[in-house]
């Protein structure tokens, strides 16, 4: 690449933002849907429309299993412009299902094609950065990033009022155009073809098992797993809670972007620290905040000891306290990783993200089918994802140590 063909440092934040916004638009804008789909496919089974959203997820995961090879062996663009074209597809699907089972597939289907910005956007990063620098770069992503699941829920709703929730596919197949035609016509190819590594199966499966013999790369996968496992838990149960527990649910997409905002203090933190702290303090620390505030407020509720004026504010509180989480370890367990994968960088972040994802699915999609009408469920299913990540993050800082 010429100086002249690669866009500005701002502009590539910019456009890494996009790509990885269309998947939050993809999850976020479907929260104010899900007593509508559930009303028209599942009314017998409300708690079955939250599928929509683990499924969305499982797709992901899966995806990215053949997204950063493809891209490791073609380039990173042609393999995003790919899984754009299944996207694209997949919500045209959704917008058609006439069944809760076939919209569900759909939407799983969309998730493979979300796997391109999830993974191989993320190659690309570290095709330009690396270490800390990589650490700051996808902070900064994150926090124009994180503006999109604030009005997410906004234009999900602001667009039922005009149909039904199948317009809301409309959106994000006019969405994922526009990020894609912005990025055929800017950015340049970032892995050059002599870093390319040909779609071999013994290639493949030494580089796999370079990577999870890695002690880095393997703690990088289960903290990422339960880190999502607390954003799928959460997603799939907040529009419940404002609706039945606290009956929000006309005020919800409001209070929905009001969090998101707030929780952007996660990602410019780490911008901000993680040069000077470090990116295994950030997590651990990040960690330890999340486990203390959540055993206090599910604490206060079992007891009946929380003030009932108190209640919704502690738990919008809380829910910054949970988005700021995913800023302040997210970006840091994946450099961490990719810091000495680089060589391998598409399919490190390709199985790393699959791998993590589908555990994420697995341990949160029993988190929201609990929803009883409370937070309780989703309070105790964090304590333990969070407990967990600290606990392993502590382990390993010990086992460090004396070497």
């Amino acid at each position: 690449m010429s100086a002249g063909q690669t866009p500005s440092q701002r502009e590539f934040v910019s456009l890494m933002a996009m790509l990885f916004a269309g998947v939050a638009l993809s999850i976020d804008a479907m929260l104010p849907a899900l007593p509508a789909i559930a009303a028209e496919l599942s009314p017998g089974a409300v708690n079955r429309a939250q599928l929509v959203v683990g499924l969305f997820f499982a797709g992901m995961g899966l995806g990215t299993l053949v997204a950063g090879p493809v891209s490791d062996a073609f380039g990173r663009k042609i393999t995003l412009m790919i899984c754009a074209a299944i996207f694209l597809v997949g919500a045209a699907l959704s917008a058609a299902a006439p069944s809760l089972e076939l919209l569900l597939t759909a939407r799983f289907l969309q998730g493979i094609g979300a796997a391109g910005p999830r993974s191989v956007g993320m190659a690309m990063v570290r095709d330009l950065y690396k270490g800390r620098d990589m650490a700051r770069i996808v902070s900064l992503v994150m926090t124009i990033f994180t503006l999109v699941p604030a009005v997410a829920p906004l234009v999900g709703q602001g667009v039922m009022l005009f149909g039904s929730w199948r317009l809301i596919f409309v959106a994000f197949i006019v969405f994922g155009l526009a990020t894609h035609i912005w990025l055929g016509l800017r950015q340049p190819e970032t892995l050059a073809p002599s870093h390319r590594r040909p779609l071999r199966v013994a290639l493949l499966w030494q580089a796999s098992r370079e990577i999870f013999a890695h002690p880095t790369a393997r703690l990088s996968i289960l903290c990422q797993s339960l880190s999502l496992a607390c954003l799928v838990a959460i997603l799939s149960s907040q529009q419940g809670i404002f609706a039945r527990h606290f009956d929000r649910e006309a005020s919800f997409p409001m209070w929905f972007g009001i969090i998101a905002i707030l929780s952007m203090s996660g990602s410019l933190a780490n911008a901000r620290l993680v040069n000077r702290i470090g990116m295994r303090a950030m997590v651990k620390a990040t960690y330890a905040g999340l486990v203390g505030l959540t055993a206090l407020l599910l604490l206060l509720l079992v007891t009946g000891l929380m003030p009932a004026a108190l209640e919704f504010p502690a738990h919008i509180l809380w829910s910054v306290a949970l988005f700021a989480m995913m800023g302040l370890t997210m970006g840091n367990l994946n450099a961490m990783a990719m810091e000495e994968l680089g060589h391998i960088a598409g399919l490190a972040a390709s199985l790393m993200t699959s791998a993590a994802t589908v555990l994420s699915v697995i341990l949160a999609i029993p988190v929201g089918l609990a929803f009883q009408g409370t937070q309780v469920p989703l309070l105790v299913g964090v304590l333990a994802f969070s407990g967990l990540g600290f606990g392993l993050m502590h382990w390993a800082g010990r086992a460090a140590r004396p070497a």
